[in-house]
């Protein structure tokens, strides 16, 4: 896939970094499409070019960093995907501290929980139509995003995958899933 020209990439980078100062501000569920376009001084024309709503553009952007971290035929191991996605949120801290925060979206994070549950799933043989394991698993990925942000992300991101792995390890193991 090519690469958006540079205007639509300094239309994306206006509205993201406006997006996260509203939220901020205001909390996700109050920002307006016209407070983004305002802050990000672009137009609303410009801002419906690229997404129909401010959902889109939270979908967008973890949509992206989601598609990196499962690429299909990835030889990685599931630790260094994990500890990928995790710079991912350390490079966009301030958004995702934002949709993940005390005035963040609910919807973003039952999202984001959703797609870690269908990730983990694929990886857990055996399971069946058991949901519980992905869902408990994604809850843990998810929480220990929001502790780590929460705490100014006191460790760099390869550490936080290195702390987390025992504790959702020992979760897979009990399920009966790969750990690997």
């Amino acid at each position: 896939m090519s690469q958006p020209n540079l205007r639509v990439r300094r239309t994306r980078a206006l509205l993201r970094e406006a997006l996260v100062d509203l939220i901020e501000e205001r909390g996700f569920d109050r920002v307006t499409v016209g407070e983004l376009t305002a802050r990000a001084m672009i137009s609303r024309a410009a801002f419906y070019r690229n997404y129909r709503d401010k959902y889109q553009l939270v979908e967008q952007i973890f949509d992206e960093a989601f598609a990196e971290l499962t690429a299909a035929g990835s030889d990685r191991p599931p630790g260094q995907r994990w500890q990928e996605f995790l710079a991912h949120i350390d490079a966009y801290h301030r958004l995702y501290g934002a949709l993940l925060g005390r005035r963040g979206s609910p919807w973003f994070a039952d999202r984001m929980r959703a797609a870690l549950a269908a990730m983990v799933g694929e990886h857990l043989p055996g399971q069946g139509g058991d949901a519980l394991a992905p869902a408990v698993v994604s809850a843990m990925f998810l929480q220990s995003i929001v502790w780590w942000l929460d705490h100014d992300r006191p460790y760099p991101p390869a550490e936080l995958a290195e702390r987390s792995a025992p504790l959702i390890g020992a979760v897979l193991e009990t399920a009966g899933g790969a750990t690997g």
